[in-house]
């Protein structure tokens, strides 16, 4: 194919996939939901998690987003140093969005500053958010997309501590950040701690906490751990689906981490709402692709 029509096939495909997105959870979520419903002794929470269900089965039914506020677009890729075709991603990617804004639809959320307008096809300044890892040697293209919308990005927030401050400031962030505007983002959560050394690199790693498929670990027992605990602490609140009163706030808590400062000890936390529309594709050298957690689908 020449490269026009290899950017073509590329984005019609994204175009596709971003419908499949928004439209259907990943089976990961859909089966914690399902988990965690059953778990509810409360006959209004069971209540609020069968209208989850069933606008789930519509929006399927209806080939609609099945959250109204389909958010703004990132998209966050591991790209091998081989894949043939990286020139044409970043610009397909913003016509993939444009196109998509109309054909699924998608709300029109996105506003430049200054300008305080919006931009009416989810196109604008860096917008939509790509963000690179680079795999050495790596032949295959991986995009996750996720759905941003203003409910999860609300209790989003990125603090740098003393490490006399020590691990109870890790443990108070998140309880923080959960149970003040947490409601927000429509529990039960998926919420995602970065621990770093500044604000940008934690805040960026809680982003990529909370994209971890669940039931996935930190690969340190001690981070494993905290995870647990804090997964365990937050469904303590009383807090259920919709805020309401419940025994589930989390689905999960995720994180990651990197190597501190020894004077510092930065702590972000990003939450994702029951609605947690995070896509997987996985492309080869030949353009041929796989959906990782969409069981059955195929665009």
């Amino acid at each position: 194919m020449t490269d026009s029509r290899i950017a073509e096939s590329f984005t019609v495909t994204m175009e596709k996939f971003l419908g499949l997105a928004c439209t259907r959870l990943p089976d990961d979520v859909y089966e914690k939901l399902k988990e965690l419903r059953e778990a509810e002794d409360g006959a209004l929470q069971k209540v609020v998690y069968d209208a989850y269900f069933e606008n789930l089965r519509r929006a399927a039914e209806l080939g609609r987003p099945c959250c109204q506020d389909t958010g703004l677009l990132h998209f966050y890729i591991k790209a091998g140093t081989s894949f043939p075709y990286l020139d044409m991603v970043e610009s397909s990617l913003r016509e993939a969005v444009r196109r998509a804004t109309r054909s699924v639809p998608l709300r029109q959320n996105t506003v430049n500053y200054f300008e305080e307008r919006n931009t009416g096809d989810n196109t604008g300044e860096r917008m939509p958010w790509i963000n690179w890892d680079i795999v050495p040697g790596g032949g295959d293209l991986e995009i996750t997309a996720y759905f941003a919308g203003a409910g999860c990005c609300l209790p989003g927030r990125s603090r740098v501590f003393k490490p006399s401050d020590g691990y109870a400031a890790i443990v108070q962030s998140v309880f923080d950040a959960v149970a003040d505007l947490g409601v927000n983002a429509c529990p039960p959560l998926i919420v995602g701690v970065g621990l770093g050394h500044n604000v940008e690199n934690a805040a960026l790693l809680s982003k990529k906490a909370y994209l971890r498929p669940l039931g996935s670990r930190h690969p340190h027992p001690g981070g494993a751990e905290l995870e647990r605990q804090l997964t365990g602490g937050l469904n303590k609140l009383g807090i259920g689906a919709q805020g309401l009163r419940g025994n589930s706030a989390v689905m999960a808590v995720h994180i990651e981490s990197s190597a501190r400062h020894t004077a510092t000890i930065a702590v972000a936390v990003n939450t994702a709402c029951y609605a947690h529309r995070r896509g997987l594709i996985k492309f080869k050298k030949d353009l041929s692709h796989e959906l990782a957690g969409y069981k059955g689908a195929v665009l």
